[in-house]
């Protein structure tokens, strides 16, 4: 079994900074890509951002040159530094990270989500 923790998720004025991480845990054999995803009420899950293993990052495109994506393998931590925030920033922000269980078996995780709130 796989846990996912998210944290970093608040409220922050318009033009201010957050930082998102999420950490996987438990019977880990190797994270492959990991990406966030965010969901605005009404709206549909969209995505964010996203990183292969080898370090190689691309993002949608409301969120180029303000959002970065980074990892820390040995953590099997994946971050998201937010600046420049936009009110229309405000979603539930969900980390996904696709795993090797072992050397055959790849399984797909959900973070539980964090909230991001923007303000004019």
């Amino acid at each position: 079994q796989v846990q996912l923790v998210e944290s970093g998720g608040g409220l922050v004025q318009a033009g201010g900074s957050l930082r998102l991480s999420c950490a996987a845990s438990g019977s880990i054999f190797r994270t492959n890509a990991m990406y966030w995803y965010r969901q605005a009420p009404g709206k549909q899950r969209e995505l964010v951002a996203g990183i292969t293993i080898g370090g190689s990052a691309n993002y949608a495109d409301s969120v180029k040159g303000r959002f970065t994506i980074s990892r820390d393998n040995a953590k099997n931590t994946v971050y998201l530094q937010m600046n420049t925030l936009k009110p229309e920033d405000t979603a539930v922000y969900y980390c996904n990270i696709d795993v090797n269980i072992n050397l055959s078996s790849r399984r797909n995780y959900w973070g539980q989500g964090t909230q991001v709130t923007v303000s004019s």
